[in-house]
Formats: structure tokens, C-alpha cells, sequence
């Protein structure tokens, strides 16, 4: 994987071969889905994700599937 720079974030893997409206999408993503979410089995623990459509909740260590980039918080 290519280095990330502050500038380009994530995106910065792909270099100067996709456009910058693909590029900021991608940022905005891959910022979300990286972001530490409300857990559904314990309301104050956070739930990050593992791979896609994994997920763990890191107050109860419970592993579980969900949707594939972000949990919905209803």
C-alpha cells in the first residue's frame, strides 16, 4: 500500500490515477467506516470494524455481523 499523506488521507494509496471528486468520496468512506461506532450490545461501548460486515464491540469483546461499512445508529 502506497503512504498516506495529510493532505490526501486515504486516498492517497491511489497517486494521481483517479480524480479528486473520486478521491474525496473515497475520503469521506473510508473516514466513516474506520470511525468507532455505538455498540448495539452495550449503548455506551464503542464497536469498530474488523473486516467487512465485521464487527466488535470493545466493552463486551461480543464479535458480530452487521452492515458491511457503518452501523446504523436508530
Amino acid at each position: 500500500m502506497g503512504a498516506k499523506t495529510k493532505k490526501i488521507r486515504a486516498a492517497g494509496k491511489f497517486g494521481s490515477r483517479i480524480g479528486t471528486h473520486a478521491r474525496k468520496e473515497y475520503n469521506a468512506i473510508e473516514a466513516l467506516q474506520r470511525k468507532r461506532q455505538i455498540s448495539p450490545f452495550y449503548k455506551k461501548g464503542k464497536a469498530v470494524r474488523i473486516a467487512a460486515g465485521i464487527w466488535k464491540c470493545m466493552k463486551t469483546g461480543k464479535i458480530f455481523a452487521g452492515p458491511a461499512y457503518y452501523l446504523e445508529n436508530n
